[in-house]
């Protein structure tokens, strides 16, 4: 059958097949693959076409002819025009499905094809961020806060969020009517947030285009979210000045008290967070002669490992503040045994002369292992690889790197660790073959 020509601005009208990553839909029209995203599998649409490449072309949705049985209303006032999630018109007893298929998808395209079981965890869907990160833009009556509008720079003023709590909500919009009419509001330009698993502790950074001599104005702020136990302003320089208040939350994991500071990374979903590092701790073999977590951040996985007995733990992290935050947690465990390298990951373990025995953790951001590093952790022959991944493609292109230099996946895990959202945690471990 010979392809219909496509251009922009073409109505087609197609059947969702499956789900794809970053909450796009997979059609055919005459053939011809088309993305849509905000399309779900099952779905009849109308859409518009946007881009037109080789064998495949990019729409958006314009009309959902007929939904798909797991397809519903969005509770969130601000779908579709908040780029934040993708499924919240999607049924939640099915998300984590699609998001199975989806990562499955992902491995398999990357050359990386996974055929065994797959273990998922769920998560509650309202409140579950712990850390967030909102906008703020000049707007008719003042200054807007919230979420960028899907596909543009356009903020969208959220007065409320379903992933965040309500002590979050409230401190948000406490602090964007502060704000308001305040000569710095101009240049404040983002709002990140940080809160305790449970509550109690939540701290705020403003990210401005201020000097750093004008930061402290900003302390008046001290009484203007109730809730608030720390704010701190970062500065055109990049520098952080601490206004008031504690700068850290402390959460704990399998049992170990650890600190997070307001700049340092930690896992976004109180309900999770826990099991997945009681996941990472039960896949790390015993015994083995060392124990080296790369991309360690505050030492979520490297501290209970290291509580678990290990007789060696070394923590690799390129952040200052998360290097003390892990440091200071483990002096207070009591756990001499691990030391805390602040290094550029690649460059730290080149540090660390290969032994025997070794047994790798391995949690980098969306962009995945570096080539040089996945052959650099393959030379070592450790006993075992456990990869935790944000992101289906990078892990898929790593798995594949990985197969090919003699290590296989024998588990995966699926973590929802980001519901209505298209991201997902996935947690595999990588035996010797």
């Amino acid at each position: 059958m010979s392809e219909r020509p496509l251009s922009p601005g073409t109505l087609v009208e197609a059947l969702v097949e499956k789900g794809v990553y970053r909450g796009r839909g997979l059609a055919r029209v005459e053939g011809r693959v088309v993305f849509v995203p905000r399309a779900h599998p099952g779905d009849r649409v109308r859409a518009r076409v946007s881009e037109v490449h080789a064998g495949w072309a990019e729409a958006a949705l314009v009309e959902v002819l007929e939904p798909s049985t797991d397809r519903r209303s969005s509770p969130c006032p601000y779908v579709p025009r908040c780029g934040g999630c993708a499924y919240q018109d999607y049924a939640d007893a099915a998300e984590l499905g699609l998001k199975e298929e989806v990562l499955r998808e992902s491995l398999a395209r990357a050359g990386a094809a996974w055929e065994g079981p797959i273990t998922r965890y769920a998560s509650v869907a309202t409140g579950w961020r712990m850390r967030a990160s909102l906008h703020f833009a000049r707007g008719e009556g003042g200054p807007r806060l919230g979420f960028r509008q899907e596909g543009t720079r356009r903020v969208i003023d959220v007065l409320a969020c379903l992933q965040l709590s309500d002590a979050m909500n409230g401190a948000a919009r406490a602090l964007h009517g502060a704000l308001a009419g305040r000569s710095e509001a101009a240049r404040v330009h983002g709002l990140e947030l940080l809160e305790a698993p449970a509550g109690g502790a939540l701290v705020a950074t403003l990210e401005t285009g201020l000097a750093r001599s004008e930061a402290p104005a900003l302390a008046s702020l001290r009484g203007a979210a109730p809730g608030l136990t720390g704010l701190g302003v970062r500065t055109r320089t990049g520098s952080l000045e601490w206004l008031f208040g504690s700068p850290f939350v402390e959460p704990a994991a399998l049992g170990i008290p650890l600190r997070a500071h307001a700049a340092s990374f930690f896992q976004a979903n109180r309900f999770l967070y826990e099991d997945l590092a009681r996941t990472v701790v039960e896949l790390v073999p015993d015994g083995g002669s060392r124990l080296v977590d790369l991309y360690a951040g505050v030492g979520l996985f490297a501290l209970p490992l290291a509580a678990r007995g290990e007789r060696e733990t070394v923590a690799v992290e390129q952040s200052a503040s998360a290097c003390e935050d892990a440091l200071f947690a483990a002096r207070r465990a009591g756990l001499r045994h691990v030391s805390v390298r602040q290094a550029d990951v690649e460059a730290g373990l080149a540090a660390l002369p290969p032994r025997p025995g070794e047994r790798i953790v391995l949690d980098p951001p969306r962009t995945g292992a570096s080539k040089p590093l996945v052959e650099a952790l393959a030379a070592r022959r450790p006993d075992a690889i456990v990869y935790v991944s944000c992101d289906p493609p990078t892990l898929g292109r790593d798995l594949a790197l990985l197969s090919a230099r003699g290590y296989r996946p024998d588990v995966i895990h699926l973590f929802d660790m980001f519901p209505k959202t298209f991201h997902m945690e996935t947690v595999v471990r990588l035996l010797p073959v």
